[in-house]
């Protein structure tokens, strides 16, 4: 039997280049929480603007284009989040060798069955 193991990515990244693909992921992380936060702020200031004291006294009726703006822009936060969480959201970093070594694990299982 033999141990098959795939090197899949270069491993021979020096520590100055590893430092700044964390520094940029970093900012980027950053980056997509301040745009939360932006998203939240400007959002909770435009609803509770266009809420006038009347439709609070009378009741609130439903005006779609008071949400347009924060839906439209939720997906436009989604998207962005999925640009930087999304590459190892559904498969992780190693995935492809781990799935490898899942298969070549169960070909070697029923062989002996």
């Amino acid at each position: 039997m033999k141990n098959y193991t795939i090197d899949i990515k270069n491993r021979s990244q020096s520590s100055d280049e590893r430092y700044n693909i964390a520094f940029k992921r970093v900012k980027r992380i950053k980056g997509f929480y301040v745009h939360i936060l932006v998203y939240v702020l400007v959002n909770i200031f435009l609803i509770s603007s266009s809420i006038s004291r009347e439709e609070l006294e009378g009741g609130f009726n439903f005006n779609p284009r008071l949400f347009s703006t924060p839906i439209f822009w939720g997906i436009g936060l989604v998207a962005h989040g999925l640009s930087v969480f999304g590459r190892n959201l559904f498969f992780g970093s190693n995935w492809e060798e781990k799935k490898i070594q899942e298969f070549m694990h169960k070909e070697e299982a029923t062989k002996w069955e």
